[in-house]
């Protein structure tokens, strides 16, 4: 059979299925029985007419003393668990275990596991019976070693099918179901076996698709809300909850979170249908949506007590948690890879005169960056193609037909093209797959990517076309289930690999960068040359009072201070003395900094006369100037290393290495050898790394941000002389040159700053 595209079941059976209330239906199965308590006082408002009574009277007897009565009446034993539940603060979400229980009422006597949740004002208490042969199933602890070897094998496990097939044999193994089986749904909500345990009783349904009919969207509601549900036998008479209607709401008792909720007759028959009188099923939430279940099958009816059954979800959890952890990993991977590309895009078309010659001049790039096997960059003028494509007659087609469709965000993606615009059936071999983006707020300019058909055979468990039947008993609305599940093939045609997230995140990135960096930018750089311009003019005027109305005071003040002290020092007392000292240093001080500040605002403006230079040549006239001012005493142990050639500025790099040296002279003068490093790491990326390292007082990595910033410092004055504008001009003449700078240090261990040079064949 040739379809395009997959099965769309009927809408009358869809709807059918999805209106039914199944979380509504007043009945339990009778493996239990339930109470529902209202107020203060905890009365029994409803209650289901399995009550136990040890006079044996009828349920209706049963039921009308119960009903009005506090729990603590009637149900003494549940008290005090009931209790200590009601006393959290925030009770957990769904169905909670209490405790287990024993009752010694007639012919409800035996042991009970208790569990309660919460519908608003009421809370709902269950009592489950406690299966005879849950002596013999193994406890908590006799399950720990499986739970570890599952946790171990599931780091160990190679791929996401691994973990699949792990998980259905540990938990068929754990509940002794007769077939377990991982069920994953797609984007469609068709659901697929990805892995199957059994024991040959039951048939394989391993690679089986089911359509999304089978699970209807108020059924996987509930799956997402109730991770686990059981049906020990499908044969059961269900039991009802009286009365059907809250008294106080007048409303129906909401079941969704119940353990004991009867289920739809309509998948009581599917099961039968399918050869199985028992079930159980587990939900596979995946950062809090439905990902699959885990479905379990017997061919007669079988009890799983709730110790294994909490294994089994607790098992389904850390597998949860494992699978979430490696789908963010492999799309994490794929957008790191997608970033890498696109920033080389982003390069190639800032290199071009026209932004499109970056993307023509690099196909591998463009259609690497959304996996695709063909593109076109269409505009009003022309039509470049790219790999392989439609003719470009059928792209300009096409082209009118997208710049037609309301696409949000500037951004098309389909995998069945041939759906959304039948001409594309023509050309599907080359575009089932298509992933658009408009790279213009003002004309119909669009980058279209195309991936090939990919004909694909799918095995379907049963027609899925025919998944239910009218049921005229019944009435209109209700259904059959299909009764064959016998394997039907089907051939899907028109459809190309889906588009991933991180691929439509990286074609989003590459529009937005054109828009609102290559086209959008355009007045705004030109905006911010303007004020560029001014603020320079304004930089050069500041520079000029500095230089003309600030430095003559501060001179002027230290020569007096000068004069006052050779011509006026004896008839000074010691305080006097010392004041003109300070006023001196201050002034000498404050002049440093205004000079500091005029070459600063300089370094912007200079032009760069980059010539190839010795670096190691550098340092060592660098070192000795140093060395002037270093008092005799002082031991500092130099280890220069290689340096190598360089491509810069000498007037500018003598200033960084004077800078770098300077501070690791100052900073390690407490220390009895000062070691001073100076090396050059591997070259990479087309860069020279350089670094200057120190034994000296280090600082705290917690403000390594502040370091290159003007008037910062991580020292106080009072213990390290200096202006605060060293490192920041290092700064600023590094990244002139086109590299970085970063620093690494800890208090009391030292510190290393490290620069970058953009490298050519001269330097190398």
């Amino acid at each position: 059979m040739i379809r395009s595209g997959a099965p769309s079941p009927g809408a009358a059976d869809l709807t059918a299925c999805d209106r039914e209330p199944i979380h509504l239906l007043g009945t339990l199965q009778p493996h239990g029985f339930l109470l529902v308590l209202e107020g203060p006082d905890l009365r029994i408002v409803q209650a289901s007419t399995n009550l136990p009574d040890r006079l044996g009277r009828p349920a209706a007897e049963r039921l009308e003393e119960v009903l009005g009565q506090s729990i603590r009446t009637a149900f003494p034993e549940a008290v005090p668990a009931l209790e200590s539940y009601l006393a959290q603060a925030q009770p957990s979400e769904g169905a909670a275990y209490l405790t287990t229980l024993a009752l010694e009422r007639g012919k409800g006597a035996g042991s009970y596991d208790l569990a309660a949740h919460r519908i608003g004002d009421l809370v709902v208490l269950e009592f489950e019976a406690v299966a005879s042969e849950a002596a013999s199933i193994q406890s908590l602890d006799a399950l720990y070693p499986r739970l570890n070897a599952f946790v171990e094998g599931l780091h160990a496990a190679g791929s996401v099918a691994e973990l699949c097939a792990l998980l259905a044999s540990d938990v068929r193994h754990i509940t002794g179901f007769d077939r377990a089986l991982v069920y994953r749904f797609d984007r469609d909500w068709h659901g697929t076996v990805v892995a199957e345990a059994g024991n040959g009783r039951l048939p394989s349904y391993l690679d089986l698709r089911f359509p999304a009919s089978d699970i209807p969207a108020q059924a996987r509601e509930l799956y997402r809300r109730n991770r686990l549900r059981i049906i020990p036998d499908a044969g059961y008479e269900p039991v009802p909850i009286l009365p059907s209607h809250t008294p106080s709401t007048g409303t129906p008792l909401d079941l969704s979170q119940s353990v004991l909720r009867s289920v739809s007759p309509v998948h009581v028959e599917y099961m039968r249908n399918m050869g199985t009188m028992a079930s159980m099923s587990v939900s596979i939430l995946v950062d809090g949506a439905l990902w699959g279940l885990i479905s379990c099958h017997d061919k007669a009816p079988h009890r799983v007590p709730l110790q294994a059954r909490n294994a089994c979800d607790f098992l389904t959890r850390i597998f949860a948690l494992q699978l979430a952890a490696r789908e963010r990993g492999a799309l994490a991977e794929q957008r790191i890879r997608l970033g890498m590309i696109q920033a080389r895009l982003l390069g190639y078309m800032a290199e071009e005169e026209q932004f499109i010659d970056g993307l023509l001049n690099h196909p591998d790039d463009v259609l690497a960056l959304v996996d695709a096997a063909g593109a076109a960059v269409v505009t009003a003028e022309s039509c470049r193609l790219l790999g392989a494509t439609p003719a470009a007659d059928d792209i300009r087609a096409l082209h009118t037909w997208v710049s037609s469709q309301p696409i949000r965000d500037g951004v098309f993606v389909t995998d069945s093209l041939g759906e959304d615009y039948p001409p594309a059936r023509a050309f599907a071999e080359r575009a089932s797959g298509l992933l658009a983006i408009s790279i213009s707020q003002r004309y119909a300019s669009y980058v279209l990517w195309f991936r090939p058909e990919v004909v694909q055979t799918v095995r379907w468990g049963g027609n899925p076309s025919k998944p239910a039947t009218p049921d005229p008993a019944r009435g209109p609305d209700r259904l059959h289930p299909r009764k064959s599940f016998e394997t039907w093939k089907e051939t899907v045609q028109g459809r190309s690999l889906p588009w991933s997230g991180p691929e439509i995140d990286a074609a989003k990135d590459l529009r937005a960068a054109v828009l609102g960096i290559v086209l959008r930018r355009a007045e705004e750089l030109a905006a911010l040359s303007e004020e560029l311009q001014r603020s320079n003019k304004e930089l050069e005027a500041f520079s000029y009072s500095v230089s003309h109305d600030l430095r003559a005071p501060f001179r002027h003040i230290v020569g007096y201070s000068e004069l006052l002290r050779s011509r006026e020092g004896t008839n000074l007392s010691e305080t006097g003395r010392r004041y003109v000292d300070t006023i001196a240093e201050a002034a000498l001080s404050a002049g440093k900094l205004v000079d500091n500040l005029l070459n600063f605002s300089q370094m912007g403006r200079n032009a760069l006369n980059r010539v190839s230079g010795d670096m190691n040549q550098l340092v060592e006239e660098v070192r000795r100037k140093i060395l002037r001012d270093v008092p005799p005493g002082r031991a500092i142990r130099w280890q220069v290393g290689a340096l190598g050639r360089v491509y810069a500025d000498p007037v500018m790099l003598r200033l960084v290495i004077e800078n770098l040296l300077s501070n690791a002279v100052k900073y390690t003068r407490d220390r009895p050898e000062a070691l001073i490093e100076i090396g050059r790491e591997p070259d990479r990326d087309g860069e020279a790394v350089f670094y200057v390292r120190d034994n000296g007082v280090g600082f705290d990595m917690a403000y390594v941000g502040k370091l290159f910033g003007v008037f910062q410092r991580l020292h106080r004055v009072e213990e390290f002389e200096g202006t605060g504008i060293g490192l920041a001009n290092v700064r600023r003449i590094v990244e002139r040159h086109g590299g970085r700078t970063w620093a690494e240090g800890a208090l009391g261990r030292g510190a290393t700053f490290h620069f970058t040079l953009p490298l050519r064949e001269e330097a190398r």
